[in-house]
């Protein structure tokens, strides 16, 4: 695959001055990507081996950086010490957006640890006969603003790029060619397939499409894409955002999760025909999705997108090509597949394909079948269970729940309901520019 490297790739191109540079990462609980840049020689001849250290907090402190109290896996009580992140060699990549660079993504044992969540999965899966394939339809949205003028403005009155609606608007997509196609042409020359980009229904709205892979790898891709796109889009002075709602006049973002199963040699697709495997799979998905869903929305601006008319789904139903619903059954032969249309842009991929995996294989193990087919359009529906609205609702669901209890270990389902609590206890505490534009002379 192109961009792709071996390590023996590696040390050639850094005896030939190629790369000077390797970037080690591993993603965090928002699915950001951390860590440290090496001089590429120095990754050679230590951290290829031994791994690197990075503190301990990373996996318990908010999007500011800020050391969150209350996390059993690590505090100031204890120090704050190391962990060891150990390169994972199957993901090493040039990483072409970057002047003489690679990049390699790394495992923490930590049962906590958002890629380390997955792999259990994904391996759960592997004892069960199944190769779990995935993909992520990833939107963003282009600004004219740069992240540095974003931030000055106070993130008000921000310009999108576009001035109208541009669902498959090849004219527009025209005019932010510049960036979309620097960022399809980075990511294919780094070991990340794309298939397209396309408008979306929001001016300044793109999509992004990747090619399918197993889902650990196609976690990793997500990232990938996530991250080189933001640094894309810095260095030729734009932003960009990957807020599930960034404005409530405009369309959400969205990460369509499109999930099937194939043997372990990838030989034959398993849900081919509606078989049996699949119906169980889509009815354990189903049934556990209200007590999973903070994985998909994990913030309470995620909550925003789910409005009736908007693409983003209200009701919980499945029905063949149908985009009012929360589960649209897509492809055909070989090709059938799951589209789950919950997650937003703002879900971390490694905690959303694990929680998806989790309900996916759970209902297999108990022969879940589905509710029945749903015809028509869903958000008119008046008898289906609903999504959660907010983040505490989801919340709430998570905390009750015995099945991710018995998938995830208590310790990792308290750890993350402490992050999710801190993301909604922090955004409570916060006065918004709404409340002030509507009670600070009128109320």
């Amino acid at each position: 695959m192109q961009g792709k490297i071996s390590v023996d790739e590696l040390k050639r191109l850094v005896t030939a001055g190629e790369i000077e540079t390797v970037i080690a990462v591993f993603p965090d609980m928002y699915g950001r990507l951390v860590g440290k840049r090496f001089v590429a020689q120095y990754f050679l001849d230590d951290v290829a081996e031994h791994g690197m250290h990075a503190c301990d907090y990373l996996l318990a402190c908010d999007m500011e950086m800020d050391p969150v109290p209350g996390y059993a896996f690590t505090s100031w009580a204890k120090g704050y010490g190391d962990f060891n992140p150990i390169p994972d060699f199957e993901t090493l990549r040039v990483a072409s957006w970057q002047t003489r660079s690679a990049l390699v993504l790394c495992d923490i044992s930590a049962p906590i640890a958002p890629r380390t969540m997955l792999r259990k999965q994904v391996e759960r899966a592997e004892r069960l006969g199944f190769l779990p394939m995935a993909a992520s339809e990833l939107e963003l949205y282009v600004f004219k603003d740069s992240y540095e003028s974003a931030a000055e403005k106070g993130y008000i009155r921000l310009e999108p790029i576009g001035r109208v609606i541009e669902d498959y608007h090849v004219l527009q997509g025209t005019k932010e060619e510049f960036l979309i196609g620097a960022i399809r042409s980075h990511l294919e020359r780094s070991g990340v397939p794309v298939e397209s980009s396309k408008g979306e229904w929001g001016p300044g709205q793109q999509e992004i499409g990747l090619r399918y892979a197993d889902a650990l790898e196609m976690a990793d891709r997500h990232a990938i894409y996530k991250h080189a796109a933001k640094e894309i889009a810095w260095a030729a002075g734009h932003a960009i955002t990957f807020m599930a709602k960034w404005d409530e006049r405009h369309a959400g973002s969205s990460c369509h999760i499109h999930m099937s199963l194939w043997d372990a040699k990838r030989k034959r697709a398993l849900f081919e025909g509606e078989s049996e495997i699949f119906r169980h799979f889509l009815g354990g998905w189903m049934a556990h999705i209200r007590e999973l869903f903070a994985f998909y929305a994990p913030y309470p601006a995620s909550y925003k997108r789910y409005v009736a008319g908007s693409f983003a789904p209200t009701g919980i139903a499945w029905s063949h090509d149908n985009r009012t619903a929360g589960f649209r059954i897509v492809g055909h032969g070989p090709s059938l597949r799951i589209e789950c249309r919950a997650p937003g842009a703002d879900a971390n991929p490694y905690l959303a394909f694990a929680a998806t995996l989790a309900a996916g294989l759970d209902g297999i193990e108990r022969k879940v079948e589905p509710p029945p087919e749903f015809e028509g359009d869903v958000y008119a529906a008046r008898d289906l269970p609903q999504v959660p609205r907010t983040l505490n609702e989801a919340i709430a669901s998570l905390e009750q729940s015995s099945f991710a209890r018995t998938a995830f270990g208590d310790d990792v389902v308290e750890h993350y309901l402490h992050f999710f609590g801190t993301e909604q206890r922090k955004f409570d505490a916060a006065v918004t520019d709404w409340e002030r534009r509507r009670y600070f002379e009128m109320g």
